[in-house]
């Protein structure tokens, strides 16, 4: 055994109000786990900590089992997440077709690299493996919106819209 000191993980503090209205609405189904999980995923952005000891008691189950849950499903996330998540496809149809050196592009203006994000929360940045539009590569999407032929000379002007766009 380590003589290194145990980690302490920071503990959060968050209004668990949204949560419990969350698992107020699925108390009562056969199953309810995932719902819940999905339901806090997209009111707080990610799952806080606190979040899973509130689920873990209200629905009687133990932490392990939602952290099983959680880490099998990358949908899933553990860390506050931007508000606008980049990624940028770097499968072979993409990656023939310079997928890398817009990703370069991402990584000096946004300041991140892959799977991070930024200190105020508007970007998060994903290289991924494959996007399904091979037809418009290289591709990059924000959230839902998609970025097809990308150029770096783009890259900029991608991030100056969603840098003016309203966080709320």
């Amino acid at each position: 055994m380590s003589d290194a000191p145990a980690e302490v993980l920071p503990t959060e503090e968050i209004d668990l109000a949204a949560a419990n209205q969350i698992i107020d609405k699925f108390l009562t189904l056969p199953g309810n786990l995932m719902p819940v999980l999905q339901g806090i995923q997209d009111e707080y952005g990610y799952i806080p900590r606190p979040t899973i000891d509130l689920v873990a008691e209200r629905l009687n189950v133990y932490p392990s089992q939602i952290y099983g849950v959680l880490t099998f499903y990358a949908q899933f996330h553990l860390k506050p997440r931007g508000k606008f998540i980049i990624r940028v496809c770097v499968g072979t149809a993409c990656h023939v077709q310079g997928a890398e050196r817009i990703v370069d592009t991402f990584f000096d203006k946004l300041h991140i690299g892959h799977a991070e994000t930024s200190p105020d929360l508007r970007f998060t940045f994903e290289k991924v493996a494959c996007l399904g539009a091979c037809g418009m590569a290289p591709l990059a999407m924000v959230n839902d919106d998609t970025f097809g032929k990308m150029t770096v000379q783009k890259v900029e002007g991608i991030i100056a819209d969603y840098s003016q766009r309203p966080m709320k």
